[in-house]
């Protein structure tokens, strides 16, 4: 493989590290006070979920986030400072990775009616899959400093 600049698997680390950028901007920009004391960011996507038009997606929403909805607000905002940290530096990355795909996937199907919402989660899943199948802890890693995967 020709590069320019930087070899083939030093790029796939700067997409690692841009990814997990952009989850730590996502966890960054949230009202955390927000999210845990009033808890705005699960009773929005409750009002998202509840006008869906998938079924599983109301349902599945009503069985596993609504009957928690403070300790789900935890579990997101969290997995996205862990995601981002994460990817940053290469701890764990193919769990990151896949970790990664799967969130954006679920905010994906969730979100389906907005434009904006689908491009953002959409490339940040195939930034997750090449990231994955290319191996991106190969370098700059901590993955890689330890002899993990």
């Amino acid at each position: 493989m020709d590069t320019i600049w930087l070899t083939g698997a030093e790029w796939l680390a700067v997409l690692r590290i841009g990814l997990g950028l952009w989850w730590l901007e996502s966890w960054r920009h949230k009202d955390r006070k927000a999210w845990f004391q009033r808890g705005t960011g699960i009773a929005w996507a409750a009002g998202i979920a509840a006008e869906h038009r998938w079924s599983a997606v109301r349902s599945g929403f009503d069985r596993v986030v609504a009957p928690h909805p403070r300790a789900m607000a935890y579990v997101v905002v969290y997995a996205e400072l862990a995601l981002g940290l994460g990817l940053i530096t290469g701890f764990l990355t193919p769990v990151a990775l896949a970790g990664g795909f799967l969130l954006n996937t679920l905010y994906f199907t969730l979100m389906i009616h907005d434009v904006a919402e689908q491009g953002q989660n959409s490339m940040m899943a195939l930034m997750s899959v090449v990231g994955l199948f290319g191996m991106s802890w190969q370098t700059w890693s901590l993955d890689s400093a330890l002899g993990l995967f």
